[in-house]
């Protein structure tokens, strides 16, 4: 009970810093990481509550190995709109994306 109590509070102070992070920033790259660590404490979370419930079963490993894998990969595309969009513009500031719209 004590491990899962101490994962779950490295998974809230996670999820807290995400999440200001990601409410806070007006950077796309900032906001980015802030979500990429929620996602994180989110599956902190999951494996705890895993081990805590579940310890026989292997499902979930595989379910937050496949969500692991996601998040990479919306990282990578992420990080490609922001590097394309400072190409193009100079910057990755949202309030100056409203050009996105259209």
């Amino acid at each position: 009970m004590e491990l899962l109590l101490t994962a779950l509070a490295i998974g809230l102070v996670l999820f807290g810093i995400g999440l200001y992070g990601a409410l806070s920033q007006t950077n796309l790259v900032m906001i980015m990481m802030g979500i990429e660590l929620m996602l994180g404490a989110a599956m902190i979370n999951l494996v705890a509550f895993w081990r805590y419930l579940h310890p026989e079963s292997f499902s979930i490993q595989m379910f937050v190995l496949v969500a692991m894998t996601v998040m990479a990969l919306e990282g990578a595309v992420g990080f490609a709109i922001a590097t394309q969009r400072f190409r193009t513009s100079g910057t990755v500031e949202m309030e100056e994306s409203a050009d996105l719209k259209g």
